[in-house]
């Protein structure tokens, strides 16, 4: 069987979390089966979607404003193939945030592919030591300018980037059509509130942790409008808030030999500047 791994999805989970989670515009009751032992065949119901607002906007507003941090993360994706089966494919990452200008992702893919992006307020970079290869663009101005540049502009995924950027909870606002109050569970031996929403085209869970730290633990997006309905899965762990962190670790410099590159969005503006210029002397090299 041929494999098809499909990068425009992908490339699609990097905006995932755009289209998801918060203040809700209706509001409903979550339902679930009764025990198949149960005599009754009426539905349990569960709905407290005040709180629901309420546990998501901490969640977003804390991570909006805490300075500096870093994360684990762990993440899967469907692919739907030609037949119609879903192969599961996965990621580690970790995650360095250090407001208002560094940013720095580690990741490695399940096939053991690995890159690195890096963020020191100036220049974005995207390293693949598998290859020995870069792609550098300039994007002054902090952390929310560089990731929404990457994403729009340069046309790269991001897994949960709206995560890292300080307007995190006004773009859960504005996205966020429905939301509801699942449970209260545990979740990897955490206590943690079991959260619902939808939005236009992504239906999402999200499992956040109690106390004052209101961290998400795991999330999951479904691609409702998408063939096959492929999910997104990402579990969060080792939060840190006060890590040990340089500004070299924000700072590339290329290794021995490192090939620099584009980014393929840069591509045709290259080839109108490479033209303009042409023009300009009568094309002659």
């Amino acid at each position: 069987m041929k494999t098809i791994r499909h990068p425009e999805i992908r490339t699609v989970l990097c905006v995932a979390l755009l289209t998801v989670v918060a203040g809700c515009a209706e509001k409903g009751a979550v339902t679930r089966p009764e025990s198949p032992a149960a005599q009754a065949p009426a539905l349990q119901t569960v709905a407290e979607p005040a709180e629901a607002d309420a546990i998501l906007m901490r969640m977003a507003e804390f991570l909006a404003k805490s300075l500096r941090f870093s994360v684990n993360l762990r993440t899967s994706y469907d692919t739907v193939q030609e037949s119609g089966q879903k192969i599961e494919f996965g990621e580690t990452r970790k995650v360095t945030v250090s407001r208002p200008d560094g940013l720095r992702v580690e990741a490695e893919h399940s096939d053991g592919e690995r890159h690195v992006v890096l963020y020191d307020g100036k220049d974005i970079t995207v390293f693949n030591p598998s290859q020995n290869v870069y792609a550098q663009a300039s994007k002054p101005g902090g952390i929310d300018e560089a990731v929404m540049y990457f994403l729009k502009d340069l046309s790269m995924r991001l897994p949960l980037a709206i995560l890292l950027v300080s307007r995190f909870p006004d773009e859960l606002k504005r996205r966020t059509q429905s939301l509801d109050y699942v449970e209260r569970t545990e979740i990897y031996g955490v206590p943690a509130h079991h959260l619902a929403g939808r939005t236009e085209t992504v239906d999402y869970q999200v499992w956040i942790t109690e106390g004052a730290q209101p961290l998400p633990l795991r999330v999951v997006l479904t691609y409702k409008d998408a063939e096959g309905q492929p999910q997104f899965r990402a579990q969060f762990a080792d939060w840190n808030f006060s890590p040990e962190i340089q500004d070299s670790q924000f700072a590339f410099t290329p290794p021995e030999g490192a090939r620099k590159i584009s980014f393929l969005a840069q591509l045709p503006q290259i080839a109108l500047q490479r033209g303009a210029a042409q023009e300009q002397t009568g094309g002659q090299k």
